[in-house]
């Protein structure tokens, strides 16, 4: 006799307590594999395929997709009882179907690896005699990855109507490029509304998008409305609670970082691993946390305490196409430069793609926020709560600037350090910011350090 297993919204990462049902990968009747991705969600730190721990036959499932679902939360349930199917031959996973779960702990992005990008499974009549109703998206579609189909979302492109240039049809991000090119070049296309408005000198180039993730909302009589919720929604209540709890002060410096640029050509003239210019200022942060540990902690209000913290997690921003991120590299004080490099490197990597698990977004001790990639000099970082400081650098251009008794052209920036008066003063932040601008004129001075 068949057993019906409720399976309910997993933990899914340090922090995170409810997750949007984005899109159903299984109907009810749908004979389901054990870890066999069942739902995609969106978190506020990514978006997830959740993978189901039981074999059976989908009963029932919870929440339409839009709906937020607290983390404890029914998603669906399955009869278990008849073998659920075996994946294909060719399936890297081979963990059976005994019809029981997967025993495995369900945080982060699934039970296991390879279950997240096997090819859902689906019924021919099976089901108690219950014929398979056809279902045109999770069964023609050939789409396996969630970035191709949130692009797809945001474009407006209709993935049943996409022709798929990958093996055995699979549906690429070019695929769906070129089909929201081909929709934006209809001719005789009225203009949209928000083209019509816009400003003198901004005319809407033919076809053009703009580079940035575009909200849904809702149009009313005062505007559009767009919902703080998701990514946006956490970052707002975060940002919001900095500024109602830490009484932060700002202090800046300019600094000259020629030898700094001279030095990082030098390194990466040597062969090897390449060194980026933010790997060399982490290191930099890292050795001036280890000179001011003061300001490597958090503030634990309730017990009216400052915890300085023994390990340097260090967290830098990272733009993507679903906003700004701030991955973490974990014990960046035990990481030499090369090391520090090749982790941002793929911390960015899995960003853009959407694929860094929650525990790779918390944690952080304190930021380094690299906002010269914008092509702005200066700016007044709002701190990372719990974190007690965050490093801004702005860009590195040519300016007039006194060297050696004389006027030359140098390579300048702009340092600006923001922190939480309650964990130093003005002394220790000032001497904090000093040693990094000493360190970026003249990069031997780490050499003491190291």
């Amino acid at each position: 006799m068949a057993v019906v297993r409720e399976f309910t919204l997993p933990d899914l990462g340090e922090g995170l307590t409810e997750a949007q049902v984005v899109r159903w990968l299984v109907n009810v009747g749908d004979v389901v594999a054990v870890d066999q991705p069942v739902v995609e969600v969106e978190t506020a730190k990514a978006m997830v395929e959740v993978p189901c721990p039981y074999g059976g036959v989908v009963t029932a499932r919870f929440g339409d997709e839009g709906t937020e679902l607290p983390v404890g939360a029914p998603l669906l349930t399955v009869a278990v009882g008849e073998p659920a199917p075996r994946p294909p031959a060719g399936d890297a996973d081979g963990s059976g179907s005994d019809g029981e779960g997967s025993g495995n702990v369900l945080v982060g992005y699934g039970t296991q690896a390879p279950a997240a990008r096997r090819r859902r499974v689906r019924p021919t009549g099976q089901g108690g005699g219950r014929p398979a109703e056809p279902d045109p998206a999770p069964t023609a579609l050939a789409v396996i990855s969630p970035l191709v189909r949130r692009l797809a979302r945001e474009r407006g492109v209709d993935l049943a109507q996409v022709r798929g240039t990958g093996p055995d049809g699979l549906i690429l991000r070019a695929d769906v490029d070129r089909a929201a090119q081909a929709a934006q070049t209809v001719p005789e296309a009225p203009a949209p509304r928000e083209a019509q408005a816009a400003p003198a000198g901004h005319a809407a180039r033919p076809g053009a998008r703009s580079g940035r993730r575009v909200a849904a909302g809702r149009r009313t009589a005062d505007g559009l409305r767009v919902p703080l919720r998701g990514a946006r929604g956490v970052a707002a209540e975060k940002l919001s609670r900095s500024r109602r709890e830490i009484p932060d002060a700002t202090c800046w410096v300019d600094a000259d970082a020629t030898e700094l640029m001279a030095a990082r050509h030098a390194m990466n003239a040597s062969g090897g691993a390449k060194v980026s210019l933010l790997a060399l200022l982490a290191r930099i942060c890292t050795a001036a946390l280890a000179k001011y540990p003061e300001l490597n902690a958090t503030v634990d209000v309730d017990a009216q305490e400052i915890v300085r913290l023994p390990d340097v997690h260090l967290g830098f921003a990272a733009q993507t196409d679903r906003g700004l991120v701030v991955p973490v590299v974990r014990d960046a004080h035990a990481r030499n430069a090369v090391e520090l490099s090749v982790e941002m490197a793929r911390l960015t990597e899995a960003a853009r793609a959407g694929k860094l698990s929650p525990a790779e977004l918390t944690g952080g001790t304190f930021t380094l926020n690299n906002y010269g990639v914008f092509g702005v000099d200066g700016s007044t970082p709002i701190i990372n709560h719990p974190e007690a400081a965050m490093l801004g650098v702005g860009r590195i251009a040519p300016k007039p600037w006194v060297h050696d008794g004389e006027l030359a052209i140098r390579q300048v920036v702009q340092l600006s350090f923001t922190f939480d008066h309650r964990v130093c003063d003005g002394g220790t932040a000032g001497g904090f910011l000093r040693y990094v601008a000493d360190c970026v004129e003249q990069p031997a001075v780490l050499l003491r350090t190291v």
